[in-house]
């Protein structure tokens, strides 16, 4: 199988309404790129065989503390699930086949693993793009409570959150309400993918960098970062011509950011 069959595949799941985006299909699909061979089909039936025993195992009463008790029980106790805190960086944790078969992911890919059974029970579930660490939380209204997937299901308040967020930055913050804002399934992926995009950037893995920020820029076609990102990696990989127009396409929307002066420089070049 051709790599890019699984970008085209991505292309397409998410080239529709953002509720009607498979979170797991379209994780599956960029996974392609790094597996040609997978079958996809294979993952997407475990995800709901895990379901199935799940709804096996729940109350009568499906209460949302209950349900999310019974899907902590289950991964994390029953299938041992776990955060990856020793090898974070490993680019296995943000291909949702190797997290499975692993039963080993960071936050954002053991959150979707968790939407993804959540869906199948009908138990509505929202993702939480808390600043450096993703949460989910029971999509109804007032819940009033957040669920850390990568620290075992931990079951958070607003103070817990606030708590988590001090200890990531190591001082005071104010919980912003956006904080714990719902994300949409295209910020999810984007924040999926720009895990990855981090990770091949930081070993120089240019063409795989390159794939990835082409993946988030269909999400989000207007990203300015991320065109300007792509543009520079076209110019490390001698293609002055895609270069020059996601360059021009980032002063386009950003005349005034702060690297400007650099990125028309290599504009006046002519790449």
């Amino acid at each position: 199988m051709n790599f890019n069959l699984g970008w085209q595949n991505f292309e397409q799941e998410v080239n529709q309404a953002d509720d009607k985006i498979s979170l797991a299909k379209a994780g599956l699909f960029y996974a392609q790129s790094e597996y040609p061979n997978l079958d996809i089909e294979k993952y997407l039936n475990i995800l709901s065989a895990m379901a199935d025993d799940i709804n096996q195992k729940l109350p009568a009463e499906r209460y949302p503390l209950k349900v999310v008790n019974t899907i902590n029980d289950y991964l994390f106790t029953d299938l041992g699930y776990q955060g990856n805190s020793e090898n974070y960086y490993d680019t296995r944790n943000s291909f949702l086949n190797d997290v499975i078969d692993r039963r080993t992911g960071i936050p954002i890919t053991l959150s979707v693993i968790y939407l993804e059974i959540a869906q199948r029970i009908n138990f509505p579930m929202t993702g939480i793009g808390m600043p450096g660490h993703f949460l989910i939380s029971p999509d109804f209204e007032e819940s009033g409570i957040f669920v850390d997937v990568f620290n075992q299901g931990e079951i958070l308040f607003k103070e817990d959150c606030l708590a988590k967020l001090e200890q990531l930055y190591q001082k005071s913050v104010k919980l912003e309400p956006h904080f714990l804002a719902k994300v949409s399934n295209r910020q999810i992926l984007a924040r999926m993918l720009t895990n990855l995009k981090y990770i091949y950037l930081s070993s120089n893995q240019l063409f795989k960098s390159l794939q990835i920020i082409s993946g988030i820029l269909t999400l989000f076609p207007d990203n300015p970062r991320e065109l300007r990102d792509r543009g520079l990696i076209y110019y490390q990989l001698d293609r002055p011509q895609q270069a020059y127009q996601d360059l021009e396409c980032y002063l386009a929307i950003l005349p005034n950011a702060e690297d400007a002066t650099i990125i028309r420089k290599l504009l006046e070049k002519r790449l």
